[in-house]
């Protein structure tokens, strides 16, 4: 039996695609991304915004027909649209056989077997049971890297985000069991690992009573075979002194912090239910910049925001120019029902909300390549991705390139080198986000 995996979502969800098809493989199938080759196909699905949420809905579908036409002999959705509306899967997509809950991806192979017998079920658990941890995870990142998800669910209750309704509240993944998973990947090949969360830097105060990441980073830090440690969804307000100066000191750890802020006036922070505020912002960038001074920075913004004035977007645009992130990302809001903020008054147009996006981005462009050329000359070591196709160009990224957000360093060399390599680079070109280098010879 052949399974097609279509991992739709963020990096977190990717992780738990990672340990169902581990999960699967242990129980004998084997995989295709072939649809014509597939027997059974699994959509692991996302709702987070409107998006994403049209993109799982349009995937099941399309799958729907194929296994109406006889192609597949059935179809199982996993994941938070799943979560969030099981009945509604149900009633509109009869061709699923099957669902099975974000917290419940244990129960996959099952869920599999039900289905090929023609008695797909639910697969439910509680929202806030324990994180699953499946050792065994087939990495589909190519090797060389991989996502750590050290915790599951969030406390935080944005006003616009549907998280908590499908993850559950915030649980710390215990030390123990990151290490092991941490040491398996190594031994597997991964040299660099992307540590995640719906936010990383709470991880530990409901296990050990404390915000514990700069310990985790310190004990991943010892595994052998790892060089790099990444660090993503960081909330400013929570980020402390102790985490800075880890990040300062411990070798392994990239010098870069995904820092997600959604705004920069007070006052739409406070509808977003956000704890913090722009005073805050500036005090941790300026000691994580003053600290650590070739730190990468990335945030994401949402553009739109329901009562959001024009003088409120002023004051983001101007924050965005003043504070020069080297990396952004912005989303134009999404009205997702069951939360306080579709509820709200003064809704965006949806033209409005697209037009301040595209003019912060076309902001953060001018930023990025103005940053990009700020790089020609310096010497930095670059992890290798793959090779151009007849050329003498292999694409690597450098510890300021987060895989599939951020930019690549396209290297110049005829010396043969592999996938996960590290090699030190002279930058020598800007291209836009992208840099060129050759290979530094001390």
């Amino acid at each position: 039996m052949k399974i097609l995996f279509v991992s739709l979502g963020c990096d977190k969800n990717l992780v738990d695609t990672e340990m169902m098809l581990g999960m699967l493989r242990e129980k004998g199938y084997s995989f295709t991304d072939d649809e014509s080759e597939a027997d059974i196909a699994v959509v692991n699905t996302c709702c987070f915004i409107g998006d994403a949420k049209e993109e799982s809905i349009n995937t099941l579908l399309e799958l729907g027909e194929l296994k109406k036409a006889g192609q597949l002999k059935c179809l199982i959705a996993t994941g938070c649209l799943t979560q969030r509306y099981q009945e509604e899967i149900r009633k509109e997509i009869p061709e699923v056989d099957a669902l099975v809950g974000t917290m419940a991806i244990e129960e996959i192979a099952a869920a599999v077997e039900e289905a090929l017998a023609g008695e797909g079920g639910a697969h439910y658990r509680d929202l806030n049971s324990p994180p699953t941890v499946w050792q065994d995870r087939v990495l589909t990142t190519g090797g060389h890297y991989a996502y750590l998800k050290i915790a599951e669910g969030c406390n935080k209750r944005c006003t616009y985000c549907v998280i908590p309704r499908v993850r559950g509240d915030y649980r710390s993944i215990p030390f123990e069991k990151l290490e092991a998973q941490a040491k398996m990947l190594a031994e597997s090949g991964v040299r660099e690992l992307i540590l995640v969360a719906q936010e990383t830097t709470l991880y530990g105060v409901d296990l050990y009573g404390r915000k514990s990441l700069p310990e985790l980073l310190h004990r991943l830090a010892l595994i052998s075979g790892i060089y790099w440690i990444r660090i993503l969804y960081c909330y400013p307000e929570e980020i402390t002194e102790e985490l800075i100066e880890t990040i300062a000191s411990e070798p392994k750890v990239c010098h870069y912090l995904d820092i997600p802020i959604q705004h920069a006036s007070n006052e739409v922070l406070r509808r977003m239910g956000r704890r913090t505020n722009q005073e805050e912002f500036r005090q941790w960038i300026g000691k994580l910049r003053e600290r650590i001074p070739d730190i990468c920075l990335r945030t994401t913004l949402i553009s739109g925001f329901p009562g959001e004035t024009q003088e409120e977007y002023e004051e983001l645009y101007r924050f965005v120019n003043e504070m020069e992130f080297d990396r952004l990302g912005v989303f134009s809001y999404s009205q997702e029902e069951d939360t306080v903020a579709a509820e709200l008054p003064e809704q965006i147009d949806e033209s409005l909300k697209e037009q301040r996006r595209d003019e912060l981005m076309e902001l953060q462009q001018a930023i990025a390549f103005e940053k990009a050329e700020e790089m020609v000359g310096r010497i930095l070591t670059v992890m290798v991705e793959g090779k151009v196709a007849d050329e003498d160009v292999y694409v690597t990224r450098t510890y300021r390139d987060a895989p599939n957000v951020d930019g690549y360093l396209f290297l110049n060399t005829t010396e043969a080198l592999m996938t996960g390599d590290f090699v030190k680079v002279l930058v020598t070109d800007s291209n836009e986000y992208d840099l060129i280098g050759e290979i530094y010879h001390e």
